[in-house]
């Protein structure tokens, strides 16, 4: 075999020993640095499978693209959930829905059964959020985006008021973290995972917000800013998580806690710009359609 055609088997290899490639590095990348140190020979060896996994899969960019193209086009339950919005942010949102519920559940039965004002406040945020969500669902599977623009400007002041209501949830948690210390603490690898999650839910988050806003839906844009407000308390929480999990010794108490109550108090104005914004401009826009009609 040729040096060329060797090279070419090993930036190409077959599709199957591509996707096991996926699961066996990033367990071996993880096995190693936990069990064997991030410095030991392992580890290194296992840097090099996981940057050679990385390296083919760029590789077959250009015709994964192709092949989404393709499959795009001429799949209908493709092109259906691509074309449909509406069934798009009715998944979404039923998504976010159970899962908000399922963790706020869990958190107020963590706070009743070790008496902690902590899981209790967010045991409060996550409700919040789960009663938002619920009646912006109830609301898009009854009625398609623009169908009722009184009913949905409604709903939309309605997360604003909600969204205020949920900053005192959202103070107390502040609190328990700048006051009382109150953070979580996680393995590297698993904090490493969150950040990166959490970065694309953010940025993700974002865009929505920007694009939701252009269709002209109250509720679809309803959707998003929640999304957006949970991403920023996500961030919160990511970096309470972080400074704790990677402590040195170089950062005193005192120098978390005013980063702390800095970043808290940023993501609280947010949220309370954002519902004042909601509520202004949903009073504003319903006298309108008042006069209108």
């Amino acid at each position: 075999m040729s040096w060329k055609k060797l090279c070419r088997a090993l930036l190409h290899p077959h599709i199957s020993v591509m996707m096991a490639l996926v699961p066996l590095s990033g367990a071996f990348l993880v096995w190693a640095m936990v069990c064997r140190g991030t410095e030991s020979a392992v580890a290194i060896t296992s840097y090099v499978v996981a940057a050679y996994t990385l390296t083919v899969w760029c590789f077959r960019v250009p015709v994964l693209i192709r092949y989404y193209k393709t499959f795009k086009s001429q799949n209908r339950y493709a092109r259906l959930w691509l074309d449909n919005r509406r069934l798009r942010v009715n998944v979404s949102l039923c998504t976010s829905l159970v899962w908000n519920l399922s963790y706020a559940l869990l958190q107020l039965g963590l706070g009743i059964t070790n008496r902690s004002f902590w899981f209790c406040s967010l045991a409060a945020y996550y409700f919040s959020l789960a009663v938002m969500r619920f009646f912006l669902v109830r609301y898009t599977f009854r009625h398609k985006a623009g169908e009722n623009m009184v009913l949905e400007l409604k709903k939309y002041r309605a997360c604003g008021i909600v969204l205020l209501v949920m900053n005192l949830a959202l103070s107390l948690m502040i609190f328990f973290m700048v006051y009382w210390n109150r953070t979580f603490q996680h393995h590297e690898i698993v904090t490493i995972a969150m950040a990166a999650y959490t970065f694309t839910s953010f940025t993700k988050a974002i865009i929505n917000v920007v694009k939701y806003s252009r269709l002209g839906s109250p509720v679809y844009s309803a959707s998003k800013a929640v999304s957006f407000v949970s991403a920023c308390v996500s961030m919160l929480t990511l970096e309470s998580t972080m400074l704790t999990t990677f402590e040195d010794g170089t950062m005193t108490l005192a120098g978390r806690q005013i980063l702390l109550g800095v970043s808290g108090g940023a993501v609280s104005a947010v949220v309370i710009a954002m519902a004042v914004y909601m509520i202004v401009w949903g009073t504003k826009r319903l006298k309108q359609e008042k006069i209108n009609g």
